[in-house]
């Protein structure tokens, strides 16, 4: 008896501890996210914007007991987790309050609002999208970019981070995947109607034997050793750019 109530006295702590969260309702506009370190966003079926720590017990400051956190812009955590959050009307702002640590967050996403991502300082993690069925727009400096289950329209660029994207059944227009030194991987129904430009200077393009290109007629005169692909796949339809400047692009099918 006595280790069933220290077990169940355990799963409270732990579960306020790993569970920590706080709600925004809001079922459409715009998630403005800004310098988030750490940072998996997921789209689901809600009327609110769910932010969860996932950090566990961390230790803290002594010192600041009683006092609240502020940034240079003036912000403050209003969250208990790490965040300032201001809700704007038809956008919302995030923001982290700590430059080179942060949070380890996780972000709860209505299917009716649309997400922007955006960091350049040198701290970042891996940032992951998941189930999410509408705009996206990613632009880092140092972050790595993982999109599992998302529909677009897609507008994904980073410097040195790689790109990996699985898609869902449908996908939307338009679609742009750019990164200047990571390899973009990018995995695509074989039945998808696409205007496909891959380009690359320094890297290889891998294409899916089951994913048929129709060239573009380049006339008489070949451009062999070319660093760009042009053209449609299943008759054409939404536009999609892949490009990684000094690495290689590879083309799934799902």
């Amino acid at each position: 008896m006595k280790k069933q109530i220290v077990a169940i006295a355990l799963l409270i702590i732990s579960t306020g501890v790993f569970a920590q969260e706080f709600k925004l309702p809001k079922t459409s506009g715009k998630l403005l996210i800004s310098e988030v370190n750490n940072v998996t966003i997921e789209g689901y079926d809600g009327k609110e914007i769910v932010f969860s720590s996932m950090d566990g017990i961390k230790e803290k400051d002594s010192r600041a007991q009683g006092l609240r956190a502020v940034s240079a812009m003036g912000l403050e955590d209003n969250t208990g987790i790490g965040l300032s959050v201001q809700d704007k009307g038809n956008t919302v702002e995030v923001y982290q309050m700590k430059k080179m640590d942060g949070p380890k967050v996780k972000i709860m996403v209505p299917k009716g609002v649309t997400v922007s991502y955006s960091h350049t300082s040198p701290y970042g993690s891996n940032i992951r999208f998941k189930n999410i069925s509408n705009e996206i727009e990613v632009s880092t400096v140092h972050n790595s970019v993982h999109l599992d289950n998302v529909t677009g329209p897609l507008a994904v660029k980073t410097v040195h981070g790689s790109i990996d994207v699985i898609f869902g059944s449908t996908i939307n227009n338009p679609i742009s995947i750019v990164s200047v030194h990571g390899p973009v991987d990018v995995t695509i129904p074989v039945s998808t109607k696409a205007n496909l430009s891959m380009t690359t200077s320094y890297g290889e393009m891998f294409v899916d034997p089951s994913i048929k290109i129709e060239f573009e007629d380049q006339g008489e005169w070949k451009k062999y050793g070319s660093n760009k692909v042009s053209g449609k796949l299943n008759g054409g339809g939404l536009d999609m750019k892949l490009s990684s400047t000094h690495n290689s692009i590879y083309l799934r099918k799902k």
